[in-house]
């Protein structure tokens, strides 16, 4: 059995409505308590607690990943996952990106460049999870009630098939740069006073890659990725509310040096209804009934969201306004056994037109309960 996550906010050791402020401090902390180069007596166990802090802040610190989780936790409704690489945000106009930022940035500030050594250039060079993406899904009330499956058409940074993602020409191969041996690391001695020290800088010929491509693949100029069409079905669960979000593992832009791809971040909208209105997990809507239903009482059929029918004794007497109650009839929990009501409010239409038979009706009901019936008049002097 797989080993279960501790609550992130345990990890960082903050309260759950900690500010970002507050979150960075705290991750700063102890990021450079458990960095495996400050614990050479205690590295494996350092590495595991410095993965976990990491892994703790980087949900977090993102606003959109903070509200997944607060929401669904570690699994969400198809899965919940971090990622080291930017966030970008799709639309009909492309990609707005930002980048997450290198960890090596913050690491290099608590240890100067280097220590012992070694630095965070180091692990640069090795396998980084793709971007993830986000996408806008439009659907209409009956389709959140219900549930549904979409087939959408995103653009994303894909592997070139000409070089299947090496960025070198087809024919011609990615060579170890000479300049760092492949390490991507260039390393100097000086000697000072206090003696010698040692310290390590990316390489200018590789940039830190490791690899230099000499002869570039033609296709994606030795990105190793071009821009693609893509379609991707997605299946939205019943019960989904306004701007909840969907995560598809795995869709999201390519990794880097054989690293995973990102995730896809669908976040659903939902049309208004001409009839019925969300409120939690129950279902709202207006039923109009005749004065002589609201009078004597009546069996309405009640429209339910999914086609079918619900039979409602209303009593004698009822007002215009009363609500009543169906219950289990409303929106499913997304991930949880519950299911909400459809509540319905009446409301007694009045007649605007009376046959002669049916006005001597009325008049007759009101003499009975005492009530004085309006004079019909001929003309402007009665």
């Amino acid at each position: 059995m797989a080993e279960q996550k501790r609550d992130y906010y345990e990890v960082l050791g903050v309260d759950k409505n900690a500010s970002d402020e507050e979150l960075k401090k705290a991750y700063r902390k102890l990021a450079k308590k458990y960095h495996p180069d400050a614990n050479p007596d205690n590295r494996k166990e350092a590495e595991a607690k410095f993965k976990e802090v990491n892994e703790a802040y980087e949900n977090l610190s993102d606003p959109q990943k903070r509200r997944m989780y607060d929401q669904f936790g570690h699994n969400g409704p198809q899965g919940f996952g971090g990622g080291n690489g930017g966030y970008y945000s799709y639309s009909t106009s492309g990609f707005d990106g930002f980048d997450m930022g290198d960890l090596g940035d913050i690491f290099s500030s608590f240890f100067g460049g280097g220590f012992g050594g070694r630095n965070s250039a180091r692990q640069n060079n090795g396998p980084t999870k793709g971007a993830d993406l986000r996408y806008n899904m439009e659907i209409t009330f009956e389709e959140s009630f219900l549930g549904t499956e979409k087939e959408i058409t995103i653009t994303r940074d894909d592997t070139c098939d000409s070089c299947k993602g090496s960025g070198a020409k087809p024919g011609s191969k990615v060579e170890t740069c000479t300049m760092c041996g492949g390490t991507g690391q260039i390393k100097q001695v000086q000697t000072t006073i206090l003696g010698q020290m040692q310290t390590t800088r990316t390489c200018p010929t590789c940039h830190g890659e490791g690899k230099v491509i000499k002869e570039p693949c033609e296709n994606c100029h030795g990105k190793g990725t071009v821009r693609k069409q893509a379609k991707i079905k997605v299946k939205i669960p019943a019960g989904i509310d306004e701007n909840q979000t969907v995560v598809l593992r795995g869709e999201g832009a390519p990794g880097t040096k054989g690293g995973p791809k990102g995730d896809l971040y669908i976040t659903v909208h939902i049309k208004r209804h001409s009839i019925y209105t969300r409120q939690d997990y129950n279902v709202l809507c207006d039923i109009p009934i005749t004065f002589t239903q609201a009078t004597l009482g009546a069996e309405l059929k009640i429209p339910m969201v999914d086609g079918t029918t619900e039979t409602f004794k209303i009593p004698e007497g009822t007002s215009t306004g009363t609500r009543f109650r169906i219950k289990g009839k409303g929106f499913k929990a997304v991930n949880r056994n519950y299911q909400g009501d459809v509540i319905f409010t009446v409301e007694i239409q009045t007649p605007k037109r009376l046959t002669k038979e049916q006005r001597e009706l009325l008049v007759q009901l009101a003499k009975t309960m005492n009530e004085q019936p309006p004079v019909k008049k001929r003309g402007i002097f009665g």
